[in-house]
């Protein structure tokens, strides 16, 4: 649903979303900006592959500035990315990332849609993408989204005739949308979609390019730029206080896992976009030039156009609510209007700002942020009208057909307080991200409604309906139920309400690796959500493991509280990848869910339900060396998996580290993912940690992005190293060992070629391209169609000690449970010890 405006400012009007903020209260500035959109029937849709690939000034030079409504397209969620202020990766990144996009659109204005599409990771080429993400089902999710939102324009962020020269699901989004353009006016194509929408054809499809697309500023100047539209998108916006380059910063600025957090900015900035469809505007600073966007669009909006345009016109800041009248007799006007499409839009728009000019308020507020199927409990109704308008509330209930409540007249300022009883159908689905309730695959999420494809999350199903008479008009307006509560440090707060299991169960650890036959403990939390939970909780095994019993009881009085449960599980002799499942039976129902909870300060929080499950691992691997240092860099759980195979693993604190001996307790320090990119104490300890080398020590570092530290270290190794973008994408990809009779693949574990089976999303990234003589490259390995690449694993020795660099995507593999990344890593820990400090860990 569109924004009023393009400051974190919410509809008042209940939407399918819903923020973790306290809602925000239109001020007349807000309203005259609202009123100004509500007079503009064009929409422009900008599409790009991933969150934070948009162009937030441009969307929002869009939205406040030409007063369009504009949405992003974002084919898929982010998933394959990393995450610099958390845990979260794969599906779970997926849904912190899009709720940081919606963050960003409360800020800049827009709206926001994805497609079935999964981040499965970095790709060389449209081709794989495609193939991968199923070209066909997100060719029609797009198609779909198209028809639906009905864009005058449409954007591309990429190029789509840059294949193989960049991220192939960017050059993939434009090949989809370019594609689209043409088929989506055409009822041949997925005609199922059309019992539930339209064929559109847009008028114009632009790529949104600037000089960076044409290699330098130079060249961009020196280019014909006879199809090239150009914006300022710099502009003040006086009624916010706020340039729209300060809009677009602090839009960016919500994809903070991804490190976007940056300065705003001001002054005169140029946008570009090249038309690759329909026809040139003749204005080359005005996008919608020749087509009508004015009411007289619609089939008798010219009487509603009258009354609104006289409204913008002369509004009074003062006192909006002097406009009322008006607003109502547009909003009976449009209601008789047969363009559904127009009406249903402008209509939500209509709503709010009528609310708004009377100070309406209306909220329906759970006395708890949750509850259960079967579950009953209070709801809050809070209507207050702030104005001299009349306004009766002639019911407000939990559904559309429910008995209505007794009438009330709501005077100017009185508050009117009263509750609801809701219960939950026993038949109740659970709250959850819709695209993760079935299995899907490395490409692509399963969703079966077509209803859900392209909404950014789940609709809210429980709502109140509002149904008011205000000066004679009847309006029925649906707010979302929330919970409303305060906290002595952070004042009100506001959750979305959510229905989950009665109780849901999980293992901390997602994978247990078993180095040998000796049984370990498994942890099982029983978490309830409902007062005085209790049933049998089983722990389900494979085949050829063992545990001490079938299943325990649990009992939990309190909702909320937890309980742990242990199981001891024997692993079996020989080596083996499997899974455990704890399933909980209660009240005659079988649950076997996780909740994960997402939680932080800019986003709403995120309740997932994932299937409750651990992988285990019984490997044969052999380590030397016991005392490891870990160093952490923008966050992995390589430490955790280490010390799954019994290592002693120490994080060191670099500011904390003064001398050398500190140091050389350690058999090895590794340094985690782009450490040098975000540790900046390290530019004054790598002395310290090259000093640790030379006197016999080995460290590991791996995968940095070239170039992005600081600038006063020298190098990042003791010999010369020039890291590059090279990498490699193809999880399968083949690998070769080069250097076969060197420790790295010998001692103490004899590393095979099958020991690069089953790896997961990648091989790795950021390999070195040039090194010196010094260094012995390991392994070699490459995509399809290109040359090897062997710089994935370098060591050199140095002094007493060994150096080794790796882009091999171990923060992937070991948490993934991949046991010839295990042997690996075991072996780079054990360079340089000798054989009488092996540790067998075999049985």
């Amino acid at each position: 649903m569109r924004q009023i405006t393009g400051f974190f400012v919410m509809l008042l009007l209940a939407s399918n979303s819903i923020s973790a903020q306290v809602p925000k209260k239109l001020n007349s500035s807000d309203l005259y900006l609202a009123i100004q959109k509500l007079n503009f029937l064009g929409k422009a849709l900008y599409i790009a592959a991933h969150p934070d690939d948009e162009n937030t000034r441009l969307i929002s030079y869009l939205e406040n500035e030409v007063k369009a409504e504009t949405a992003y397209l974002s084919l898929t969620r982010g998933d394959g990315g990393q995450n610099l202020i958390g845990p979260e990766l794969s599906e779970l990144l997926g849904v912190l990332r899009t709720q940081e996009l919606l963050a960003a659109r409360r800020v800049d204005g827009g709206e926001q849609f994805f497609t079935r599409a999964k981040d499965f990771g970095f790709s060389k080429h449209p081709k794989e993408t495609l193939k991968i993400w199923d070209k066909d089902l997100v060719l029609s999710d797009v198609v779909w989204i198209i028809r639906t939102f009905k864009p005058d324009v449409i954007i591309n962020r990429f190029d789509h005739r840059s294949a193989g020269t960049t991220h192939g699901h960017h050059t993939s989004s434009a090949l989809l949308s370019n594609e689209a353009f043409d088929l989506a006016n055409n009822p041949a194509i997925y005609p199922d979609q059309l019992s539930k929408t339209n064929v559109w054809q847009p008028k114009r499809l632009f790529f949104n390019t600037s000089w960076w697309f044409y290699g330098n500023q130079e060249k961009f100047d020196e280019a014909d730029k006879t199809n090239l539209l150009s914006f300022d998108t710099g502009l003040f916006y006086p009624n916010l206080g706020l340039s729209n380059n300060e809009i677009a910063a602090m839009a960016s600025s919500q994809h903070l896992c991804q490190g976007f957090g940056r300065l705003t900015s001001r002054g005169s900035e140029t946008e570009y976009i090249e038309l690759l469809k329909g026809d040139l505007p003749k204005d080359k600073t005005n996008i919608f030039d020749g087509i009508n966007t004015t009411w007289s669009r619609i089939e008798g909006g010219q009487a509603i156009g009258e009354i609104l345009y006289d409204i913008e016109n002369k509004f009074n800041f003062k006192d909006p609510s002097v406009h009322l009248p008006e607003l109502l007799k547009a909003y009976n006007l449009l209601q008789k209007n047969k363009d559904t499409h127009w009406v249903s839009t402008k209509s939500q728009e209509l709503m709010a700002i009528i609310q708004a000019v009377t100070g309406l308020y209306l909220e329906a507020s759970a006395e708890n942020a949750t509850s259960y199927p079967g579950g009953t409990l209070k709801v809050n109704i809070e209507a207050l009208n702030r104005s001299t308008a009349k306004i009766n509330l002639i019911s407000a209930s939990l559904s559309p057909t429910a008995t209505a409540a007794a009438a009330i007249d709501l005077t100017n300022n009185k508050k009117f307080n009263f509750d609801l009883s809701l219960t939950i159908p026993k038949s109740a689905a659970y709250t959850n991200a819709y695209w993760l309730n079935e299995k899907g695959s490395l490409g692509k999420y399963t969703v079966s409604d077509q209803a859900l494809i392209g909404a950014p999350e789940t609709p809210k199903v429980h709502k109140v309906y509002f149904t008011l008479a205000i000066e004679g008009t009847t309006l029925v307006i649906e707010k979302p139920v929330v919970y409303r509560y305060s906290k002595s440090d952070k004042g009100e707060l506001y959750q979305p309400f959510e229905i989950l299991p009665k109780a849901t169960a999980s293992i901390k650890d997602k994978i247990l690796i078993f180095a040998d036959g000796t049984p370990k403990q498994v942890a099982v939390v029983v978490k309830a959500h409902k007062e005085n939970a209790s049933g049998e909780l089983q722990l389900k095994y494979p085949n050829g493991w063992t545990i001490d019993s079938d299943s325990k009881p649990f009992s939990i009085k309190k909702k909320e509280d937890e309980q742990t449960l242990y199981f001891t599980l024997t692993p079996p002799n020989t080596e083996d990848e499997n899974f455990i499942y704890p399933i909980l039976n209660i009240d005659g129902e079988a649950i076997q869910k996780e909740l994960v909870t997402i939680a932080y300060d800019h986003i709403p929080q995120q309740s997932v339900l994932m299937p409750a499950e651990t992988k285990v691992v019984r490997l044969n691997i052999k380590k030397a060396g016991q005392y490891i240092g870990y160093i952490v860099g923008a966050g992995d759980a390589v430490p955790e998996s280490l010390t799954q195979i019994g290592y002693t693993v120490q994080t060191i604190d670099p500011a904390q580290v003064s001398s050398l001996s500190e140091l050389q307790k350690y058999d090895a320090i590794v340094m985690g993912i782009r450490a040098y990119n975000v540790v900046p104490e390290l530019k004054f300890k790598q002395k310290l940690l090259l000093d640790f080398v030379k006197n016999g020590g080995t460290l590991i570092v791996q995968y940095n992005t070239a170039g992005r530290w600081d600038k006063q270290f020298e190098n990042i190794a003791p010999f010369e190293l020039q890291l590059s973008n090279d990498r490699v994408t193809e999880e399968d990809a083949e690998v070769s060992i080069l250097a076969k009779n060197h420790s790295l693949v010998n001692f103490p574990n004899k590393i095979l070629p099958e020991d690069f089976n089953g790896w997961v999303q990648e091989r790795g990234l950021y390999f070195p391209r040039e090194w010196s003589s010094e260094y012995t490259p390991i392994l070699s390995m490459n995509d399809v169609d290109e040359t090897p690449k062997t710089g994935s694993l370098l060591i050199a020795p140095y002094g007493k000690g060994h150096y080794i660099y790796t882009g091999l995507s171990f923060f992937r593999e070991l948490p993934a449970g991949v046991t010839g990344a295990y042997k690996l890593f075991a072996n780079m820990l054990s360079v340089g010890k000798d054989i009488s400090t092996t540790t067998n860990l075999k049985n």
